[in-house]
């Protein structure tokens, strides 16, 4: 007798931050239902085309726009952003370079070269 193996299953909003991806942005099919690993998986392998425009131009949650920016989330905080950015968005900030970003781009740096530092150790 076979053990059958059980689906693996997943809330939309744990799907659409694995997707790295603003759950309130896509469509209202993918956020009413839940989201099988297998499904997780053939959307990460052949994006549609919802999900690449999301991924492409946004809106983008708070953890992709501080990854695009080079800042923690904490130094999003700081420079006062508190909600999604479209990828226009963030190139806007980008080219302006505010002092804050300048500061916060600062501390990172110096967050990956005490962590490199201590993994040496």
């Amino acid at each position: 007798m076979t053990k059958l193996k059980a689906t693996q299953t997943m809330k939309p909003a744990t799907a659409a931050k694995k997707l790295g991806v603003l759950l309130s942005a896509t469509p209202a099919e993918f956020q009413e239902g839940v989201v099988s690993r297998d499904e997780l998986n053939a959307l990460q392998a052949n994006p549609p085309a919802w999900l690449a425009d999301l991924r492409r131009n946004g809106p983008h949650p708070r953890q992709v726009v501080a990854v695009k920016l080079g800042i923690s989330n904490s130094g999003l905080a700081r420079g006062g952003i508190t909600g999604p950015l479209t990828t226009a968005e963030i190139d806007a900030i980008k080219a302006e370079n505010p002092e804050w970003l300048k500061r916060e781009r600062a501390v990172q740096a110096e967050v990956r070269k005490e962590a490199q530092r201590l993994k040496q150790r």
